[in-house]
C-alpha cells in the first residue's frame, strides 16, 4: 500500500484533537559533547506536592531555608494551577531557579514570569516548563524516563529539571554565549547524567538517538524531520509550532513510519532557527 505523506503540522483549522502522518528520511549530523562536571488545557484538580529531599543551596539574593521555602511555595502554586504529575512537581522542587537568573533578578526567580538571560532569550515561566514536562510524560506511571533530548538549553534550568526525570539528558544550544552560561550555571549542581552540546538543534543528535522524549524550546513552522526520526517508537516529542500564532503540540511515534500529533494549548516562544552563532 502506498503511504501518503502529509505536511506537519496540519493547518490549525483542520486539527481535531489528534492527527497522524508519515514523513520522509532525515539527514545526519556530527558533533561533540561537553559533560557537566560531577559534583554533586488539562483538567485542573487538587494535587499535593510530594515531599522531596531537602534542598541545600545558596545564591545571589537568596540563601538556605529562605530559598528552599520559596521553591516549595512555587511548586505548590503550580499544583494549585493544575499541574498534576507528581514526578514533574518533585523534579521542579529540587532545582533552585534563582541560580539560573541574573543576581539582580533573583528576587523574581520564583514568580511565574519569564526573565531575560541574554542574547535576546529568556528563561521560561515555571508554569510553562511544568506544562511542557507534564505533556512529555503524558500521564506515564514510570518515575523515570530513559533518554531525553532538549533543543534549546538556554540558561540550563529546564535541563537541570529534566535530569531529575530521566536516566540520561542531552541538551543542545545553538548560541555559544548561552551554551557557556548554562555550563557555568550547572557546574555547582554537579549533575552527572546531563550532557551539553553546542550545535544546530534542528539536526538533533543522531549519534546518541533514539530518544524516548524530545522537548523543543523554540517554535518552528513544523517539527524538523531529523527530530521525528530520532524519536523512539513509543516516544513523545513536545514542541511549540507556528509563527504569529503558536500552539503547543505533542507528537508520539506509534510505528516506524507513523507519528500522531495532539494540539495541547496556545503558547508563545522564540523562533526555531538553523545553524550556530
Amino acid at each position: 500500500m502506498n503511504k501518503k505523506t502529509k505536511t506537519f503540522p496540519l493547518p490549525l483549522s483542520s486539527v481535531m484533537g489528534r492527527s497522524s502522518f508519515d514523513k520522509p528520511d532525515y539527514f545526519d549530523n556530527r558533533g561533540r559533547f561537553d559533560r557537566v562536571p560531577m559534583d554533586g488545557r488539562t483538567e485542573k484538580r487538587k494535587t499535593s506536592v510530594p515531599e522531596s529531599k531537602p534542598v541545600r543551596f545558596q545564591g545571589a539574593g537568596l540563601t538556605g531555608p529562605v530559598a528552599s521555602k520559596t521553591l516549595r511555595s512555587m511548586t505548590e502554586r503550580l499544583a494549585r494551577a493544575g499541574i498534576a504529575d507528581t514526578v514533574v512537581l518533585n523534579a521542579i522542587g529540587q532545582v533552585p531557579r534563582h541560580l539560573f537568573v541574573e543576581p539582580g533578578l533573583s528576587g523574581q526567580a520564583y514568580e511565574d514570569v519569564a526573565l531575560p538571560i541574554g542574547a535576546h532569550q529568556t528563561i521560561s515561566k515555571p508554569s510553562t516548563v511544568a506544562r511542557m514536562l507534564e505533556a512529555l510524560r503524558a500521564g506515564s506511571k514510570q518515575p523515570c524516563m530513559k533518554k531525553i533530548l532538549e533543543i534549546g538549553t538556554g540558561c540550563g534550568y529546564q535541563a537541570a529539571v529534566l535530569a531529575k526525570m530521566a536516566n540520561e539528558v542531552y541538551s543542545v544550544e545553538r548560541i555559544k554565549s548561552l551554551h557557556e552560561l548554562a555550563r557555568r550555571n550547572l557546574r555547582s549542581l554537579r549533575i552527572a547524567n546531563l550532557r551539553l552540546h553546542y550545535g544546530d538543534g534542528m539536526l538533533g543528535l543522531p549519534q546518541v538517538a533514539p530518544f524516548d522524549g524530545i522537548i523543543v524550546s523554540a517554535a518552528g513552522v513544523r517539527v524538523p524531520d531529523a527530530l521525528l526520526d530520532q524519536l523512539a517508537i513509543g516516544g513523545r516529542l513536545v514542541a511549540p509550532i507556528g509563527l504569529e500564532r503558536q500552539t503547543l503540540q505533542r507528537v508520539e511515534r506509534v510505528s516506524e513510519n507513523k507519528w500522531e500529533s495532539t494540539v495541547l494549548d496556545d503558547c508563545h516562544f522564540v523562533p526555531l532557527q538553523r545553524g550556530t552563532v
